[in-house]
């Protein structure tokens, strides 16, 4: 196993689940010391299972709140006294359905859940990183930013693709690194915590196979991406590997560029 990551310490949000907590799994498997973040008390069991050498800590946390993330930023480094990596994995579609048919209080919970935690954490992390003159930040956007039965899903992470740039602008000569990935479909486990508790009317259930259908067809490789498939490019983008790239959103897509 490579040992990229040996000594620095990352804040990963989003990390019960998916592919936040494989982001995590690897990290601390390459030598890195990990905060792990989510809103669910199931972050702890990642803890649980990667704490021994008290290389990791767990934190709960409502990352749509702008206090919240610079607490969570604050607490990983009076843990660990530094923070070299923030990877914002938080966001997801909570409703798939044509733009027409979305209610007023469901766009703004879209655009809240998947834009606001990573504008939150990039400015909670970005003044410790900027006092060490060093840092990368590493944003997980989306290829639904072109994509069906989403609009304000792909509103919100077409946000996160723009303020990859702007900040990248900004910063690159102050030693931080700004760059994205722009996931496609995915195979994961069925999420133990839905963002969507409502059951799905049948007609719910044809827009949804609308975007399965799509993403399928849009990718070259006519299949979705696994889990290590999303997360290699997540940690290359986080490591000295990818030193000369920043403000690049890369589509992790097999082909679809989003």
């Amino acid at each position: 196993m490579y040992k990229r990551f040996q000594d620095k310490v990352a804040l990963v949000t989003g990390a019960a689940q998916g592919i936040g907590r494989r982001v995590a799994e690897r990290l601390v498997e390459e030598g890195a010391r990990v905060v792990a973040v989510d809103r669910s008390e199931l972050v702890f069991e990642l803890q649980d299972e990667l704490g021994a050498g008290a290389r990791i800590l767990a934190l709960t946390a409502d990352l749509e709140q702008f206090a919240e993330c610079h607490r969570v930023a604050a607490a990983a480094v009076e843990r660990f006294g530094r923070l070299d990596i923030l990877i914002n994995n938080v966001g997801g579609t909570i409703w798939a359905k044509p733009y027409e048919h979305y209610q007023e209080h469901e766009i703004e919970a879209e655009v809240r859940r998947s834009l606001f935690p990573t504008l939150w954490c990039c400015h909670a992390a970005l003044p410790h990183m900027l006092e060490q003159g060093a840092g990368a930040i590493v944003n997980v956007s989306s290829i639904a930013t072109r994509g069906v039965n989403r609009v304000p899903y792909g509103a919100a992470k077409g946000g996160v693709n723009a303020l990859t740039a702007c900040l990248a602008f900004e910063n690159a000569g102050r030693g931080i690194r700004v760059n994205a990935t722009a996931p496609g479909g995915t195979e994961a486990p069925p999420r133990r915590i839905p963002r969507n508790t409502a059951q799905q009317s049948e007609e719910e259930k044809v827009w949804y196979q609308q975007i399965v259908d799509q993403t399928i067809d849009s990718s070259l490789m006519k299949r979705y991406g696994t889990i290590d498939e999303q997360v290699g490019a997540i940690l290359f983008l986080a490591s000295d590997e990818a030193t000369y790239i920043t403000g690049v959103t890369l589509p992790v897509g097999g082909g679809d560029l989003g």
